[in-house]
């Protein structure tokens, strides 16, 4: 009878990690305040101890903008508060944070934020393979009566998604 190999055992392989979700942060106040024209993604050149800080996810995207000074672009008014376990090396909350587009995009944008009306607002936050990441709107803040009418749009959806259920 011939000898018959015996059968590898598998090892049980202990389960994968998932990694921790990264956060997104969106910018909900300048969906309501400005109407949005065109969307680009940036890039944004950060420092170790902001990184950790914008993982907990709790930066405010609410008085940032953009401006092109330079020939560069720039992200003013992204509050990052410090990092906790930072030491003496901990980064300023309210520093001009550089932000990486190509420059064929970046002048494109001067060239259109220069007109009146318009500007530069971060709408998201967010991680991309490991980068950070921000979503600009070439946008025009509403009018009162813009606001007033956009509330009402909401009102009547809200209204027909609840008959729709019932």
């Amino acid at each position: 009878m011939p000898a018959t190999k015996p059968k590898p055992t598998a090892k049980a392989e202990p389960p994968k990690k998932r990694p921790a979700p990264a956060p997104s942060i969106d910018n909900r106040r300048a969906r309501f305040e400005y109407e949005f024209l065109e969307r680009f993604e940036a890039g944004i050149a950060l420092t170790g101890t902001e990184i950790k800080s914008v993982r907990t996810g709790e930066i405010s995207l609410r008085e940032a903008y953009a401006r092109v000074r330079d020939g560069e672009l720039w992200l003013l008014g992204l509050h990052v508060p410090p990092y906790k376990q930072g030491s003496f090396s901990n980064h300023e909350p309210l520093r001009p944070r550089k932000l990486l587009m190509h420059r064929s995009e970046i002048d494109r944008l001067a060239g259109r934020a220069s007109e009146k009306g318009l500007t530069l607002v971060p709408t998201r936050l967010y991680f991309k393979r490991g980068r950070v990441k921000i979503e600009l709107a070439l946008a025009r803040g509403k009018k009162l009566w813009d606001k007033r009418r956009d509330e009402r749009e909401r009102d009547v959806k809200r209204e027909l998604a609840r008959a729709v259920r019932s």
